[in-house]
């Protein structure tokens, strides 16, 4: 049998409607720091993301060692609805971050312009475990680290 070849995750896109919005969601609310700017990106890029004469612009942000294109576009609209997607439509459904302090993450992350879904709060023989989503309707889980 032939072994794979290494492979590792660079970074998860998330498109926004808001770049500056989005940041302060990700930096205050959930505590992701800022690696680098990306500036405005066009082409060859535009062919890579199959939407000609696109350009965009955004940061690049990390949180436990996972890294995330926040971005945003300079010459289009974004499209797609902003609530969040059920669990079972085809695609990525969520992120999940361990925090100390579910409730008190809440808290910031309704403060930062997201949502906290408190009707989806259950309690497990891990802790607390809550969806929220970011403004733009990704669904985030918080949960508290596993013991």
């Amino acid at each position: 049998m032939t072994e794979a070849p290494p492979t590792a995750v660079l970074h998860i896109g998330v498109c926004t409607s808001d770049l500056e919005r989005s940041l302060r969601f990700y930096t205050e609310a959930l505590g992701f720091t800022v690696k680098r700017y990306v500036d405005e990106l066009g082409a060859p890029f535009d062919t890579l993301m199959e939407l000609p004469g696109a350009r965009l612009h955004g940061y690049q942000i990390e949180c436990g060692g996972v890294s995330f294109e926040l971005m945003s576009f300079t010459n289009r609209e974004t499209v797609g609805p902003v609530e969040r997607r059920p669990m079972n439509q085809l695609g990525m459904t969520h992120i999940t971050l361990l925090v100390d302090d579910p409730q008190a993450t809440g808290e910031r992350v309704e403060k930062c312009g997201g949502k906290v879904h408190r009707e989806t709060e259950i309690d497990t023989p891990y802790g607390p475990i809550v969806f929220c989503t970011d403004p733009d309707g990704v669904r985030i889980e918080l949960m508290r680290p596993f013991q």
